[in-house]
């Protein structure tokens, strides 16, 4: 019940980009999917920040909530609100003057560079709205909450799809926006939404409602800033790490052309839906083991992993049957090339399957994030992917081409799950788990 709501609501924020994606490659070109493509790891190198205050808070929230504090619960969220607040402030303005030299340095082909630059500053100056609503949505969770982000996305959903062949066609009036539909039509969705969370979530009387108690939560609390920070950099810096070899991958993958570039975001979009229900559960076990630790009751951990794994083995394994079975079909709704769709469907096949290796990996880590323990995890994480990922891409791309970019993908997941798992089994697991608040 709590994984289902979640697992659809990434699903729906992902139908959004998928489908923007489908409108800019059928109704403008594959140039204008491989313009968004490109910026796609920077985008997640700008969030991975907000994504990691947002993990920490929530394993803090989960926590409070569980002891029956929800005065705790308003500080936390106001405290790391306000973080999030500044920071995003912070990439908007150097964004808007310096998002055609960001794509340079990814080396993004010359033919597509303008239309992704443009993008790309308006994602980027209206990036403190994206932080809130990410921030808010993993606060909710902490409290148990995951229909409200799920009703909150659908309209959020909906009005996106509407909007952005409306811009991309000059419909109703509106002006012909290209390339950039896609970020003006996501930037009004979200601000529409945030503006309909306020309402809905006073009308509640939700723990997170905006109210007097946490606008006082935003004037940080030193000894709650530290505890969310000790939790969220590691995270964060986790998140940074794979945005950062990411940028590396793709511009290997940019050296092979625009096709190739366009291959990427086609195949990038598969794997996101395929790695939800992997998502969805580590977030669960996260937010589980922080409320059974608030209650006092840690020995729930060790249920609550074996669940965790045997649901990813089942609902990631079963969408990696899928992608195998119809993988031209989901390439055709990205691309209409025939000789750029063999490409993706290539890559897609060599890649997916270790989805189900990334699932359980990402759940050992998270049940040891519950209890504040995060500094080990981000080192096996961060050792796989510089020490693993990107030698094996770089060398591989050299010696076979583009399908050795691909191949990393498997190699670091399955490292990246043994090493995880033997650490929480040998290690983690033999330690007495307290409270951090």
């Amino acid at each position: 019940m709590f994984v289902v709501p979640m697992m659809l609501s990434n699903i729906l924020q992902s139908l959004f980009g998928t489908i923007n994606n489908v409108y800019l490659g059928q109704m403008i070109g594959v140039d204008a999917l491989a313009a968004v493509s490109v910026f796609f790891p920077a985008m997640f190198f700008f969030v991975s920040f907000v994504m990691g205050l947002g993990s920490g808070a929530g394993v803090l929230i989960g926590q409070a909530w569980g002891a029956g504090e929800p005065a705790k619960v308003k500080q936390i969220a106001g405290t790391t609100l306000s973080i999030a607040l500044l920071l995003g402030g912070l990439i908007a303005v150097l964004g808007g003057v310096f998002s055609r030299e960001l794509l340079t340095a990814l080396a993004t082909p010359a033919n597509i560079l303008d239309a992704a630059a443009g993008y790309a500053r308006i994602m980027m100056i209206t990036m403190p709205l994206t932080f809130a609503y990410i921030l808010l949505s993993s606060q909710m969770r902490g409290v148990g909450d995951t229909v409200t982000p799920l009703a909150s996305l659908a309209a959020s959903t909906t009005l996106g799809l509407v909007l952005t062949p409306v811009f991309i066609r000059g419909w109703l009036g509106a002006p012909v926006l290209g390339v950039a539909s896609a970020a003006w039509a996501s930037a009004i969705s979200t601000l529409t939404t945030l503006a309909w969370l306020h309402v809905h979530l006073r009308r509640r009387k939700h723990p997170l409602a905006i109210d007097t108690a946490l606008l006082r939560g935003m004037l940080p609390d030193a000894k709650l800033l530290r505890a969310v920070l000790r939790l969220g950099i590691p995270a964060a810096i986790g998140m940074i790490v794979m945005s950062l070899a990411e940028m590396v991958l793709i511009g290997l993958v940019n050296g092979f052309g625009s096709d190739a570039t366009a291959a990427y975001g086609a195949v990038n979009q598969v794997l996101g839906y395929v790695q939800f229900p992997a998502l969805s559960i580590a977030i669960s076990v996260s937010i589980f083991g922080a409320q059974a630790i608030g209650r006092g009751q840690a020995k729930q951990i060790g249920d609550i992993v074996r669940t965790g794994i045997e649901m990813n083995v089942v609902l990631t394994g079963g969408l990696v049957a899928i992608g195998y079975l119809f993988s031209r079909v989901l390439m055709g709704f990205f691309i209409t090339d025939p000789a750029v769709i063999e490409v993706a469907q290539h890559s897609l096949h060599i890649v997916l399957w270790s989805s189900v290796l990334f699932g359980i990996s990402i759940t050992f880590s998270s049940a040891m994030r519950a209890s504040g323990t995060v500094w080990m995890p981000l080192a096996i994480s961060a050792f796989a992917i510089a020490a693993i990922e990107v030698p094996a891409a770089t060398w591989l791309s050299r010696s076979i081409g583009l399908d050795g970019v691909w191949l990393a993908y498997p190699i670091t997941f399955a490292a990246m799950m043994l090493l995880q798992m033997s650490y929480y089994l040998v290690v983690w697991r033999k330690r007495t788990v307290h409270r951090m608040i």
